[in-house]
């Protein structure tokens, strides 16, 4: 396609044809297709990017639609991924995109490896240290977002910038979700619109890069706020795994959990599973106050 598509956003200095030229040879790797991935999904395919890879296991409900603008009522039942992909090819046809219909995590470090830049809007707190990880191993910038009723933040994590465990050491155990909690649809927009200019930012090389910065907005109390976290120390914490071994100890916290209180620790790796990953980080806090040298975290999201 010419240039006059892009015109408009090659008139900006920080841009220009080689901008253009950037965004068209980056690989983006987006985690999420709901509602942050409803802004930033036709955001980064209208600017150019590509190459997209859309990840998110789950369908489109009507539970979705009031905060996730990118489906619609013929939509209902079907895979986001696929749907998602559906409206980038006809946003611009120029995009390649490949939507997988799968829950990202520690298994995928060939797709972190094949990016230019992950994105992560799937507001799932394992999923986001499991990027974390991932993206901080391989050296890849990552943007993450989360919103809950109508505040949230947007970051720039990991490629030389300090990981996500160094801002956020532990899950906050007190948060909901947007079934639980709530959340209104522009407020997700906003901080979706904010994950896809720092998303253009770093693949444009814009300076200040956002990565090692924070911006956290509270639409109740119309507040915008942020801070620099470039020299944030790094903080161990408990790891995401994909799987178990057969050498592992698993306890799996979803049925009827054992009291971990009097249970006798063993002397291989224990694997704590559940659903979200959050009871098995509590779990693991349990564990490592009474000594447990080696545990880690198995979210199924089933």
């Amino acid at each position: 396609m010419s240039n006059e598509r892009y015109a408009r956003q090659m008139i900006l200095p920080q841009f220009g044809a080689l901008g253009q030229a950037q965004l068209q040879a980056a690989h983006v790797v987006v985690v999420g297709a709901g509602g942050l991935g409803s802004t930033v999904i036709p955001a980064l395919a209208g600017a150019g990017v590509g190459r997209l890879t859309i990840l998110d296991a789950d369908v489109v409900e009507a539970s979705n639609l009031h905060r996730q603008p990118l489906y619609t009522m013929h939509d209902l039942g079907q895979a986001k991924a696929q749907v998602a992909a559906a409206r980038v090819r006809a946003i611009n046809p120029d995009c390649q995109v490949q939507a997988r219909i799968i829950r990202a995590g520690p298994q995928d470090e060939s797709l972190v490896a094949s990016a230019d830049l992950i994105l992560d809007a799937a507001d799932n707190f394992a999923t986001s240290y499991a990027l974390s990880d991932l993206c901080f191993t391989a050296g890849k910038p990552l943007i993450a977002a989360s919103i809950l009723g109508m505040a949230g933040f947007v970051g720039g994590f990991c490629g030389g910038a300090p990981s996500f465990r160094a801002v956020f050491p532990k899950p906050d155990a007190a948060a909901g979700t947007c079934a639980t909690a709530g959340v209104l649809g522009p407020a997700v927009a906003v901080l979706g619109a904010m994950q896809a200019q720092m998303a253009l930012a770093v693949l444009l090389g814009m300076t200040p890069s956002p990565l090692g910065r924070m911006v956290t907005l509270d639409l109740q109390r119309w507040h915008f706020g942020g801070f620099e976290f470039s020299k944030a120390e790094e903080i161990a914490g408990f790891a995401f795994i994909a799987s178990s071994l057969p050498s592992d100890t698993l306890i799996d916290l979803r049925a009827a959990p054992p009291d971990l209180s009097t249970l006798v620790l063993p002397q291989c790796r224990i694997v704590l599973a559940c659903k979200t990953g959050l009871r098995a980080w509590r779990a693991a806090e349990i564990l490592a106050a009474r000594g447990a040298k080696d545990v880690v975290l198995l979210a199924d999201g089933q």
